[in-house]
Protein backbone atom coordinates (compact mmCIF):
# COMPACT_ATOMS: atom_id res chain seq x y z
CA UNK A 1 0.00 0.00 0.00
CA UNK A 2 1.41 3.47 -0.75
CA UNK A 3 1.53 5.22 2.03
CA UNK A 4 3.47 8.48 1.12
CA UNK A 5 4.70 10.91 -1.64
CA UNK A 6 7.03 13.61 -1.17
CA UNK A 7 7.55 15.71 -4.46
CA UNK A 8 10.71 18.09 -4.67
CA UNK A 9 10.94 20.61 -7.88
CA UNK A 10 8.84 18.64 -10.70
CA UNK A 11 7.47 20.69 -13.06
CA UNK A 12 5.02 23.67 -10.91
CA UNK A 13 5.61 21.51 -7.67
CA UNK A 14 8.04 23.23 -5.43
CA UNK A 15 7.46 20.62 -2.55
CA UNK A 16 4.96 18.69 -1.76
CA UNK A 17 4.75 15.62 0.97
CA UNK A 18 0.99 13.61 1.03
CA UNK A 19 0.28 11.21 3.08
CA UNK A 20 -2.15 8.61 1.65
CA UNK A 21 -4.73 6.13 3.92
CA UNK A 22 -6.56 2.81 2.86
CA UNK A 23 -9.61 3.01 1.26
CA UNK A 24 -10.72 5.45 -1.12
CA UNK A 25 -8.31 8.38 -1.53
CA UNK A 26 -9.83 10.98 -3.65
CA UNK A 27 -8.32 13.88 -5.63
CA UNK A 28 -10.20 17.01 -6.95
CA UNK A 29 -9.60 20.46 -8.27
CA UNK A 30 -9.71 22.30 -11.42
CA UNK A 31 -8.67 21.26 -14.58
CA UNK A 32 -4.58 22.42 -15.12
CA UNK A 33 -3.98 22.43 -11.38
CA UNK A 34 -1.77 20.01 -11.20
CA UNK A 35 -3.28 16.57 -10.49
CA UNK A 36 -1.66 15.01 -13.81
CA UNK A 37 1.70 16.08 -12.43
CA UNK A 38 1.14 13.64 -9.06
CA UNK A 39 0.52 11.07 -11.20
CA UNK A 40 3.82 11.98 -13.69
CA UNK A 41 5.96 12.21 -10.32
CA UNK A 42 4.29 9.12 -9.20
CA UNK A 43 4.98 7.23 -12.61
CA UNK A 44 8.56 8.59 -12.50
CA UNK A 45 9.37 7.05 -9.35
CA UNK A 46 8.30 4.02 -10.20
CA UNK A 47 10.36 4.18 -13.12
CA UNK A 48 7.94 4.37 -16.06
CA UNK A 49 8.97 5.89 -19.10
CA UNK A 50 7.07 8.96 -19.46
CA UNK A 51 7.87 13.01 -20.18
CA UNK A 52 11.38 14.19 -19.92
CA UNK A 53 11.05 17.60 -18.82
CA UNK A 54 9.94 16.95 -15.25
CA UNK A 55 12.70 19.10 -13.37
CA UNK A 56 10.98 22.63 -12.23
CA UNK A 57 12.05 25.41 -14.32
CA UNK A 58 15.32 26.95 -12.27
CA UNK A 59 15.70 24.13 -10.30
CA UNK A 60 19.18 21.88 -10.55
CA UNK A 61 17.08 18.64 -9.89
CA UNK A 62 14.04 17.43 -8.92
CA UNK A 63 13.28 14.39 -6.85
CA UNK A 64 10.21 11.82 -5.50
CA UNK A 65 10.39 9.87 -2.77
CA UNK A 66 7.95 7.20 -2.03
CA UNK A 67 7.15 4.75 0.71
CA UNK A 68 5.26 1.89 1.23
CA UNK A 69 3.69 -0.63 3.22
CA UNK A 70 5.34 -4.34 1.97
CA UNK A 71 4.19 -7.35 4.12
CA UNK A 72 6.31 -10.23 4.44
CA UNK A 73 4.48 -12.26 1.71
CA UNK A 74 4.03 -9.35 -0.80
CA UNK A 75 5.30 -10.12 -4.19
CA UNK A 76 7.70 -7.07 -3.94
CA UNK A 77 9.97 -8.99 -1.77
CA UNK A 78 10.98 -11.45 -3.80
CA UNK A 79 11.71 -8.79 -6.68
CA UNK A 80 14.05 -7.12 -4.11
CA UNK A 81 15.57 -10.72 -3.05
CA UNK A 82 16.43 -11.18 -7.34
CA UNK A 83 18.30 -8.02 -7.36
CA UNK A 84 19.81 -8.43 -4.15
CA UNK A 85 18.27 -5.33 -2.51
CA UNK A 86 17.27 -5.61 1.19
CA UNK A 87 13.93 -6.66 2.49
CA UNK A 88 11.60 -5.12 5.17
CA UNK A 89 8.10 -4.22 5.99
CA UNK A 90 8.82 -0.70 5.02
CA UNK A 91 9.94 -0.01 0.87
CA UNK A 92 11.26 3.53 0.51
CA UNK A 93 11.54 4.33 -3.69
CA UNK A 94 13.70 7.75 -4.30
CA UNK A 95 14.44 8.91 -7.73
CA UNK A 96 16.16 12.55 -8.94
CA UNK A 97 16.13 13.62 -12.32
CA UNK A 98 19.14 16.46 -13.30
CA UNK A 99 18.46 19.84 -15.02
CA UNK A 100 20.23 17.92 -18.02
CA UNK A 101 18.31 14.90 -18.23
CA UNK A 102 20.07 12.39 -15.71
CA UNK A 103 17.94 9.92 -13.78
CA UNK A 104 19.56 8.36 -10.43
CA UNK A 105 17.39 5.80 -8.45
CA UNK A 106 17.58 4.45 -4.78
CA UNK A 107 16.01 1.70 -3.48
CA UNK A 108 15.73 1.81 0.81
CA UNK A 109 19.42 3.80 0.17
CA UNK A 110 20.66 1.23 -2.00
CA UNK A 111 21.09 2.71 -5.69
CA UNK A 112 19.66 0.70 -8.27
CA UNK A 113 18.11 0.56 -12.09
CA UNK A 114 15.15 1.74 -13.82
CA UNK A 115 14.48 -1.83 -14.56
CA UNK A 116 14.36 -2.57 -10.92
CA UNK A 117 12.17 -0.19 -10.23
CA UNK A 118 9.73 -1.01 -13.27
CA UNK A 119 9.46 -4.41 -12.07
CA UNK A 120 8.87 -3.38 -8.22
CA UNK A 121 5.87 -1.52 -9.88
CA UNK A 122 4.60 -4.40 -11.42
CA UNK A 123 3.85 -5.60 -7.87
CA UNK A 124 2.90 -2.32 -6.24
CA UNK A 125 0.62 -0.03 -8.21
CA UNK A 126 -1.76 -0.67 -10.78
CA UNK A 127 -2.43 2.68 -13.30
CA UNK A 128 -5.24 3.48 -15.18
CA UNK A 129 -5.45 6.28 -17.25
CA UNK A 130 -8.04 8.37 -18.90
CA UNK A 131 -7.18 7.22 -22.46
CA UNK A 132 -6.85 3.36 -21.28
CA UNK A 133 -10.07 3.23 -23.34
CA UNK A 134 -8.13 3.66 -26.86
CA UNK A 135 -6.71 -0.29 -26.03
CA UNK A 136 -10.09 -1.72 -25.76
CA UNK A 137 -10.89 0.25 -29.04
CA UNK A 138 -7.85 -1.15 -30.76
CA UNK A 139 -8.81 -5.72 -30.96
CA UNK A 140 -4.81 -5.86 -31.22
CA UNK A 141 -4.67 -5.30 -27.57
CA UNK A 142 -7.76 -7.57 -26.71
CA UNK A 143 -5.79 -11.14 -27.06
CA UNK A 144 -3.35 -9.44 -24.58
CA UNK A 145 -5.91 -8.52 -22.21
CA UNK A 146 -7.43 -11.89 -22.23
CA UNK A 147 -4.05 -13.63 -21.32
CA UNK A 148 -3.37 -11.60 -18.37
CA UNK A 149 -6.46 -12.60 -17.47
CA UNK A 150 -6.24 -15.89 -17.46
CA UNK A 151 -2.37 -16.22 -16.53
CA UNK A 152 -1.20 -17.40 -20.09
CA UNK A 153 1.94 -16.10 -19.79
CA UNK A 154 3.82 -19.96 -19.43
CA UNK A 155 1.21 -21.04 -22.23
CA UNK A 156 2.47 -17.73 -24.60
CA UNK A 157 6.51 -18.47 -23.73
CA UNK A 158 5.96 -22.02 -24.91
CA UNK A 159 4.43 -21.41 -28.05
CA UNK A 160 6.76 -18.51 -28.75
CA UNK A 161 9.52 -20.78 -28.17
CA UNK A 162 8.20 -23.37 -30.29
CA UNK A 163 7.40 -20.53 -33.11
CA UNK A 164 11.23 -19.41 -32.75
CA UNK A 165 12.26 -23.34 -33.53
CA UNK A 166 9.93 -23.11 -36.53
CA UNK A 167 11.67 -20.47 -37.96
CA UNK A 168 14.98 -21.65 -37.04
CA UNK A 169 14.51 -24.75 -38.55
CA UNK A 170 12.64 -23.34 -41.80
CA UNK A 171 16.32 -21.19 -42.18
CA UNK A 172 18.29 -23.77 -41.87
CA UNK A 173 15.98 -26.01 -44.57
CA UNK A 174 16.06 -22.70 -46.91
CA UNK A 175 20.17 -21.97 -46.51
CA UNK A 176 20.38 -25.71 -46.89
CA UNK A 177 18.33 -25.94 -50.20
CA UNK A 178 19.84 -22.33 -51.36
CA UNK A 179 23.79 -23.92 -51.27
CA UNK A 180 22.61 -27.09 -52.68
CA UNK A 181 20.96 -25.29 -55.76
CA UNK A 182 24.29 -23.42 -56.09
CA UNK A 183 26.34 -26.88 -55.68
CA UNK A 184 24.11 -28.59 -58.32
CA UNK A 185 24.51 -25.65 -60.78
CA UNK A 186 28.50 -26.46 -60.49
CA UNK A 187 28.25 -30.05 -60.24
CA UNK A 188 29.08 -30.58 -63.96
CA UNK A 189 32.26 -28.34 -63.21
CA UNK A 190 33.05 -29.74 -60.24
CA UNK A 191 32.84 -33.88 -61.51
CA UNK A 192 35.07 -32.25 -64.26
CA UNK A 193 37.81 -30.55 -61.79
CA UNK A 194 38.34 -33.40 -59.41
CA UNK A 195 38.69 -35.74 -61.99
CA UNK A 196 41.36 -33.82 -63.63
CA UNK A 197 43.48 -33.33 -60.42
CA UNK A 198 42.58 -36.58 -59.10
CA UNK A 199 44.66 -38.02 -62.30
CA UNK A 200 47.40 -35.52 -62.03
CA UNK A 201 47.69 -36.04 -58.22
CA UNK A 202 49.98 -32.85 -57.04
CA UNK A 203 51.46 -33.07 -54.13
CA UNK A 204 52.60 -29.67 -52.02
CA UNK A 205 56.08 -28.91 -52.55
CA UNK A 206 56.21 -30.87 -56.07
CA UNK A 207 55.98 -28.17 -58.30
CA UNK A 208 59.59 -26.95 -56.85
CA UNK A 209 61.08 -30.67 -56.83
CA UNK A 210 59.97 -30.92 -60.36
CA UNK A 211 61.72 -27.43 -61.37
CA UNK A 212 64.74 -28.63 -59.65
CA UNK A 213 65.30 -32.08 -61.72
CA UNK A 214 64.43 -30.47 -64.67
CA UNK A 215 67.28 -27.32 -64.14
CA UNK A 216 69.28 -30.52 -63.67
CA UNK A 217 68.63 -32.42 -66.18
CA UNK A 218 68.86 -29.10 -68.82
CA UNK A 219 72.50 -28.41 -67.33
CA UNK A 220 73.68 -32.03 -67.41
CA UNK A 221 73.47 -31.87 -71.16
CA UNK A 222 76.21 -28.84 -71.73
CA UNK A 223 78.26 -29.93 -69.06
CA UNK A 224 78.61 -34.22 -69.19
CA UNK A 225 80.67 -34.01 -72.09
CA UNK A 226 83.84 -31.51 -70.69
CA UNK A 227 82.98 -33.83 -67.49
CA UNK A 228 83.48 -37.01 -69.25
CA UNK A 229 86.83 -35.27 -70.95
CA UNK A 230 88.57 -34.68 -67.74
CA UNK A 231 87.74 -38.41 -65.93
CA UNK A 232 89.71 -39.52 -68.99
CA UNK A 233 92.34 -37.34 -68.54
CA UNK A 234 93.00 -38.31 -65.15
CA UNK A 235 92.52 -41.60 -65.58
CA UNK A 236 94.99 -44.55 -66.27
CA UNK A 237 95.81 -43.27 -69.58
CA UNK A 238 96.27 -39.68 -68.47
CA UNK A 239 97.55 -38.20 -65.56
CA UNK A 240 96.94 -41.68 -63.31
CA UNK A 241 99.40 -43.36 -65.64
CA UNK A 242 102.03 -40.55 -66.11
CA UNK A 243 102.43 -40.47 -62.56
CA UNK A 244 102.25 -44.34 -62.03
CA UNK A 245 105.32 -44.12 -64.64
CA UNK A 246 107.28 -41.36 -62.39
CA UNK A 247 106.91 -42.95 -59.23
CA UNK A 248 108.64 -46.52 -60.94
CA UNK A 249 111.03 -44.51 -62.55
CA UNK A 250 112.14 -42.58 -59.70
CA UNK A 251 111.42 -45.80 -57.28
CA UNK A 252 114.26 -47.26 -59.03
CA UNK A 253 116.99 -44.85 -58.71
CA UNK A 254 115.82 -43.93 -54.88
CA UNK A 255 118.82 -46.03 -53.45
CA UNK A 256 121.57 -44.52 -55.40
CA UNK A 257 120.31 -40.76 -54.89
CA UNK A 258 121.11 -41.13 -51.21
CA UNK A 259 117.81 -40.35 -50.56
CA UNK A 260 117.58 -37.22 -52.16
CA UNK A 261 114.19 -38.46 -54.04
CA UNK A 262 112.69 -39.92 -51.06
CA UNK A 263 110.43 -36.44 -50.26
CA UNK A 264 108.95 -36.41 -54.13
CA UNK A 265 108.44 -40.04 -54.16
CA UNK A 266 106.03 -39.20 -50.93
CA UNK A 267 104.56 -35.82 -52.52
CA UNK A 268 103.88 -38.31 -55.31
CA UNK A 269 102.10 -40.77 -53.43
CA UNK A 270 100.27 -38.31 -51.85
CA UNK A 271 98.87 -36.92 -54.67
CA UNK A 272 98.39 -40.22 -56.16
CA UNK A 273 95.47 -40.52 -53.28
CA UNK A 274 93.94 -37.20 -53.98
CA UNK A 275 93.88 -38.11 -57.95
CA UNK A 276 91.94 -41.21 -57.17
CA UNK A 277 89.30 -38.88 -54.97
CA UNK A 278 89.00 -36.50 -57.72
CA UNK A 279 88.34 -39.61 -60.37
CA UNK A 280 85.94 -41.04 -58.04
CA UNK A 281 84.10 -37.56 -57.48
CA UNK A 282 84.07 -36.87 -61.14
CA UNK A 283 82.99 -40.34 -61.91
CA UNK A 284 80.14 -40.06 -59.39
CA UNK A 285 79.48 -37.03 -60.43
CA UNK A 286 79.14 -38.56 -64.24
CA UNK A 287 76.64 -40.79 -62.69
CA UNK A 288 74.06 -38.49 -61.41
CA UNK A 289 74.47 -36.39 -64.93
CA UNK A 290 73.42 -40.08 -66.68
CA UNK A 291 69.80 -39.60 -67.66
CA UNK A 292 67.39 -40.97 -70.15
CA UNK A 293 66.23 -38.20 -72.65
CA UNK A 294 62.72 -39.27 -72.25
CA UNK A 295 62.66 -38.29 -68.70
CA UNK A 296 63.35 -34.94 -69.05
CA UNK A 297 60.46 -34.71 -71.47
CA UNK A 298 58.60 -36.39 -68.76
CA UNK A 299 59.66 -33.86 -65.88
CA UNK A 300 58.11 -30.89 -68.01
CA UNK A 301 55.24 -32.46 -68.60
CA UNK A 302 54.23 -32.92 -65.44
CA UNK A 303 55.61 -29.84 -64.23
CA UNK A 304 54.17 -27.87 -67.02
CA UNK A 305 50.48 -29.62 -66.16
CA UNK A 306 50.47 -29.11 -62.31
CA UNK A 307 51.44 -25.03 -63.29
CA UNK A 308 48.70 -25.27 -65.76
CA UNK A 309 45.98 -26.48 -63.36
CA UNK A 310 47.22 -24.36 -60.67
CA UNK A 311 46.59 -21.06 -63.26
CA UNK A 312 42.52 -22.56 -64.27
CA UNK A 313 42.06 -22.49 -61.05
CA UNK A 314 43.88 -19.31 -59.57
CA UNK A 315 45.99 -20.97 -56.99
CA UNK A 316 49.45 -21.82 -56.06
CA UNK A 317 50.58 -25.15 -57.44
CA UNK A 318 51.17 -26.38 -53.64
CA UNK A 319 47.72 -25.38 -53.09
CA UNK A 320 46.34 -27.65 -55.84
CA UNK A 321 45.72 -30.46 -53.56
CA UNK A 322 44.01 -28.79 -50.70
CA UNK A 323 41.87 -27.13 -53.21
CA UNK A 324 40.63 -30.88 -55.04
CA UNK A 325 39.69 -31.46 -51.32
CA UNK A 326 37.36 -29.34 -50.80
CA UNK A 327 35.87 -29.91 -54.26
CA UNK A 328 35.71 -32.96 -52.91
CA UNK A 329 34.49 -32.20 -50.20
CA UNK A 330 31.26 -30.40 -52.04
CA UNK A 331 30.71 -33.11 -53.88
CA UNK A 332 30.29 -35.17 -51.17
CA UNK A 333 28.03 -32.57 -49.84
CA UNK A 334 25.89 -33.07 -53.30
CA UNK A 335 25.89 -36.51 -52.74
CA UNK A 336 24.78 -36.57 -49.23
CA UNK A 337 22.56 -34.05 -49.84
CA UNK A 338 18.97 -35.38 -50.33
CA UNK A 339 19.66 -37.15 -47.10
CA UNK A 340 20.29 -33.94 -45.08
CA UNK A 341 17.48 -32.18 -47.06
CA UNK A 342 15.09 -34.89 -46.10
CA UNK A 343 16.81 -34.76 -42.09
CA UNK A 344 16.27 -31.11 -41.75
CA UNK A 345 12.59 -31.32 -43.70
CA UNK A 346 11.96 -33.74 -41.10
CA UNK A 347 13.00 -31.32 -38.01
CA UNK A 348 10.58 -28.70 -39.99
CA UNK A 349 7.91 -30.67 -39.71
CA UNK A 350 8.52 -31.60 -36.04
CA UNK A 351 9.21 -28.13 -34.86
CA UNK A 352 5.89 -27.53 -36.95
CA UNK A 353 4.01 -30.08 -35.47
CA UNK A 354 5.27 -28.77 -31.70
CA UNK A 355 3.90 -25.00 -32.72
CA UNK A 356 1.05 -26.79 -33.80
CA UNK A 357 0.26 -28.64 -30.66
CA UNK A 358 1.29 -25.62 -28.53
CA UNK A 359 -0.74 -23.09 -30.16
CA UNK A 360 -3.98 -25.35 -30.47
CA UNK A 361 -3.88 -25.91 -26.46
CA UNK A 362 -3.16 -22.21 -26.04
CA UNK A 363 -6.31 -21.36 -27.86
CA UNK A 364 -8.37 -24.01 -26.06
CA UNK A 365 -7.47 -22.27 -23.12
CA UNK A 366 -8.21 -19.31 -24.64
CA UNK A 367 -11.83 -20.14 -25.48
CA UNK A 368 -12.02 -21.58 -21.42
CA UNK A 369 -10.69 -17.92 -20.34
CA UNK A 370 -13.26 -16.11 -22.60
CA UNK A 371 -15.85 -17.86 -21.07
CA UNK A 372 -14.69 -17.05 -17.76
CA UNK A 373 -13.63 -13.59 -18.81
CA UNK A 374 -17.57 -12.56 -20.24
CA UNK A 375 -18.84 -14.09 -17.17
CA UNK A 376 -16.64 -11.47 -14.61
CA UNK A 377 -17.21 -8.64 -16.53
CA UNK A 378 -20.76 -9.58 -17.06
CA UNK A 379 -20.67 -9.62 -13.24
CA UNK A 380 -19.67 -6.10 -12.67
CA UNK A 381 -21.39 -4.68 -15.17
CA UNK A 382 -24.26 -4.99 -13.24
CA UNK A 383 -23.29 -2.21 -9.98
CA UNK A 384 -22.24 -0.22 -13.05
CA UNK A 385 -25.92 0.78 -14.31
CA UNK A 386 -25.20 -1.94 -17.44
CA UNK A 387 -27.17 -4.60 -16.53
CA UNK A 388 -28.58 -4.96 -19.53
CA UNK A 389 -25.49 -4.43 -21.92
CA UNK A 390 -23.85 -7.99 -22.55
CA UNK A 391 -20.06 -8.37 -23.00
CA UNK A 392 -18.88 -11.37 -25.53
CA UNK A 393 -15.43 -12.68 -26.12
CA UNK A 394 -15.01 -13.50 -29.81
CA UNK A 395 -12.14 -15.92 -30.84
CA UNK A 396 -11.53 -16.32 -34.10
CA UNK A 397 -8.90 -18.05 -36.56
CA UNK A 398 -6.16 -16.13 -37.67
CA UNK A 399 -2.76 -16.41 -39.28
CA UNK A 400 -0.22 -18.37 -36.93
CA UNK A 401 2.22 -16.03 -35.07
CA UNK A 402 4.61 -16.29 -32.08
CA UNK A 403 1.48 -15.95 -30.27
CA UNK A 404 -0.57 -18.35 -31.71
CA UNK A 405 -3.31 -18.80 -34.62
CA UNK A 406 -6.34 -16.76 -32.18
CA UNK A 407 -8.07 -13.45 -33.39
CA UNK A 408 -9.46 -12.03 -29.96
CA UNK A 409 -12.12 -9.24 -30.06
CA UNK A 410 -14.35 -8.11 -27.39
CA UNK A 411 -18.00 -7.11 -28.76
CA UNK A 412 -20.68 -5.76 -27.37
CA UNK A 413 -24.30 -4.89 -26.94
CA UNK A 414 -25.38 -1.98 -24.73
CA UNK A 415 -29.56 -2.64 -25.21
CA UNK A 416 -31.59 -5.58 -25.40
CA UNK A 417 -32.40 -6.51 -28.72
CA UNK A 418 -29.79 -4.47 -30.05
CA UNK A 419 -26.99 -6.46 -32.32
CA UNK A 420 -23.70 -6.90 -30.78
CA UNK A 421 -20.16 -5.38 -32.43
CA UNK A 422 -17.30 -3.90 -32.01
CA UNK A 423 -16.36 -1.67 -29.02
CA UNK A 424 -15.92 1.59 -30.85
CA UNK A 425 -18.38 1.34 -32.87
CA UNK A 426 -21.41 0.44 -30.23
CA UNK A 427 -20.70 1.68 -26.76
CA UNK A 428 -20.66 5.42 -25.92
CA UNK A 429 -17.65 7.69 -24.02
CA UNK A 430 -19.55 6.54 -20.62
CA UNK A 431 -19.85 3.13 -21.29
CA UNK A 432 -16.43 2.63 -22.62
CA UNK A 433 -15.09 3.68 -19.35
CA UNK A 434 -17.50 1.35 -17.29
CA UNK A 435 -16.15 -1.41 -19.29
CA UNK A 436 -12.54 -0.23 -19.11
CA UNK A 437 -13.28 -0.10 -15.02
CA UNK A 438 -15.14 -3.64 -15.37
CA UNK A 439 -12.41 -5.07 -17.32
CA UNK A 440 -9.89 -3.67 -14.90
CA UNK A 441 -11.65 -5.47 -11.55
CA UNK A 442 -11.64 -8.22 -13.03
CA UNK A 443 -7.90 -8.50 -14.58
CA UNK A 444 -6.52 -7.37 -11.01
CA UNK A 445 -8.91 -9.99 -9.05
CA UNK A 446 -6.75 -11.74 -6.62
CA UNK A 447 -3.55 -9.48 -6.27
CA UNK A 448 -2.56 -8.66 -3.24
CA UNK A 449 -1.06 -5.77 -1.70
CA UNK A 450 -2.01 -3.57 -5.04
CA UNK A 451 -2.55 -0.06 -4.96
CA UNK A 452 -5.36 0.85 -7.88
CA UNK A 453 -4.96 4.74 -9.58
CA UNK A 454 -7.85 5.99 -11.68
CA UNK A 455 -7.50 8.70 -13.68
CA UNK A 456 -10.50 10.47 -14.45
CA UNK A 457 -11.90 6.87 -14.35
CA UNK A 458 -15.48 8.36 -14.73
CA UNK A 459 -15.65 10.64 -17.71
CA UNK A 460 -18.53 11.13 -19.45
CA UNK A 461 -20.75 9.66 -17.25
CA UNK A 462 -23.27 11.68 -14.24
CA UNK A 463 -25.98 11.01 -12.10
CA UNK A 464 -26.81 8.13 -11.00
CA UNK A 465 -23.99 6.21 -13.13
CA UNK A 466 -21.49 8.68 -11.80
CA UNK A 467 -22.75 7.18 -8.34
CA UNK A 468 -22.61 3.69 -9.74
CA UNK A 469 -18.94 4.11 -10.75
CA UNK A 470 -18.03 5.83 -7.59
CA UNK A 471 -19.42 3.25 -5.25
CA UNK A 472 -17.48 0.16 -7.34
CA UNK A 473 -14.51 1.78 -6.08
CA UNK A 474 -15.49 2.22 -2.76
CA UNK A 475 -16.20 -1.32 -2.90
CA UNK A 476 -12.76 -1.95 -4.41
CA UNK A 477 -11.61 0.04 -2.06
CA UNK A 478 -12.79 -1.60 0.89
CA UNK A 479 -10.04 -4.79 0.59
CA UNK A 480 -7.12 -2.44 -0.05
CA UNK A 481 -6.59 1.41 -1.80
CA UNK A 482 -7.49 2.97 -4.86
CA UNK A 483 -6.43 6.38 -5.64
CA UNK A 484 -9.15 8.59 -7.73
CA UNK A 485 -8.61 11.14 -9.60
CA UNK A 486 -11.99 12.85 -10.31
CA UNK A 487 -14.25 15.67 -11.84
CA UNK A 488 -17.18 14.06 -10.59
CA UNK A 489 -19.11 15.10 -7.22
CA UNK A 490 -20.66 11.39 -6.92
CA UNK A 491 -17.67 9.71 -7.15
CA UNK A 492 -15.92 12.51 -4.96
CA UNK A 493 -18.49 12.09 -2.27
CA UNK A 494 -17.92 9.02 -1.66
CA UNK A 495 -14.04 9.21 -1.05
CA UNK A 496 -12.98 8.31 2.72
CA UNK A 497 -9.84 10.95 2.11
CA UNK A 498 -10.46 13.72 0.17
CA UNK A 499 -7.65 16.07 -1.12
CA UNK A 500 -7.79 19.34 -3.59
CA UNK A 501 -5.23 19.71 -6.02
CA UNK A 502 -4.70 23.86 -6.26
CA UNK A 503 -3.14 26.24 -8.70
CA UNK A 504 -1.28 29.63 -6.75
CA UNK A 505 0.92 32.25 -8.50
CA UNK A 506 2.93 33.63 -5.95
CA UNK A 507 5.78 36.64 -6.82
CA UNK A 508 5.01 35.47 -10.61
CA UNK A 509 5.65 32.03 -10.05
CA UNK A 510 3.20 29.23 -10.47
CA UNK A 511 2.76 26.39 -8.63
CA UNK A 512 0.81 23.16 -7.15
CA UNK A 513 -0.15 22.33 -4.14
CA UNK A 514 -2.19 19.91 -2.83
CA UNK A 515 -4.56 20.39 0.38
CA UNK A 516 -6.50 17.56 2.68
CA UNK A 517 -10.09 18.51 3.32
CA UNK A 518 -11.90 18.27 6.40
CA UNK A 519 -15.45 17.90 6.40
CA UNK A 520 -16.56 21.19 6.08
CA UNK A 521 -14.13 21.59 3.34
CA UNK A 522 -15.29 18.28 1.28
CA UNK A 523 -18.66 20.34 1.08
CA UNK A 524 -17.27 23.41 -0.09
CA UNK A 525 -15.36 20.72 -2.59
CA UNK A 526 -18.04 19.39 -3.43
CA UNK A 527 -20.28 22.39 -3.65
CA UNK A 528 -17.62 23.61 -6.55
CA UNK A 529 -17.91 20.69 -8.43
CA UNK A 530 -21.40 21.14 -9.08
CA UNK A 531 -22.05 24.61 -8.90
CA UNK A 532 -18.92 26.08 -10.58
CA UNK A 533 -16.70 29.12 -9.24
CA UNK A 534 -20.33 30.43 -7.26
CA UNK A 535 -21.00 28.18 -4.57
CA UNK A 536 -24.76 28.90 -3.81
CA UNK A 537 -26.44 27.19 -0.51
CA UNK A 538 -28.04 24.71 -2.44
CA UNK A 539 -25.30 23.55 -3.61
CA UNK A 540 -23.74 23.28 -0.53
CA UNK A 541 -27.14 21.43 0.53
CA UNK A 542 -26.98 19.28 -2.70
CA UNK A 543 -23.08 18.46 -1.52
CA UNK A 544 -24.06 17.69 2.24
CA UNK A 545 -27.00 14.96 0.56
CA UNK A 546 -23.99 13.67 -1.54
CA UNK A 547 -21.93 13.36 1.57
CA UNK A 548 -24.72 11.87 3.71
CA UNK A 549 -24.10 14.78 6.07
Amino acid sequence: MLRGLDISDMLIIDRLELSFQPGLNVLTGETGAGKSILLDSLGFVLGWRGRADLVRQGAAQGEVTAWFDLPEDHPAQAVLDGAGLPRGDELILRRVNTADGRKTAWVNDRRCSGEVLRALSDTLVELHGQHDDRGLLNPRGHRDILDEFAGLAPARAKTRAAWRDVATARKALAEAEAAMEAIRAEEEFLRHAVGELDTLDPQPGEDASLDAQRRLMQGAERIRDDVARAHQILGYDGAEGAMNDAIKWLDGVAEQADGALDAPLAALARAMVELDEAADGIAAAMDRLEFNPSELEETEERLFAIRGLARKHSVAPDDLSAFADDLRTKLAALDAGDADLAQLRGALSAAQGAYDAAAAALSDKRKAAAKRLDKAVMAELAPLKMERAVFATEITPDTAGPDGTDMVAFTVATNPGAPSGPLNKIASGGELSRFLLALKVCLTKGQSGLTMIFDEIDRGVGGATADAVGRRLASIAAGGQVLVVTHSPQVAALGAHHWRVEKRVTKGMTTSTVVPLSSPDRVDEIARMLAGDTITDQARGAARALLGH
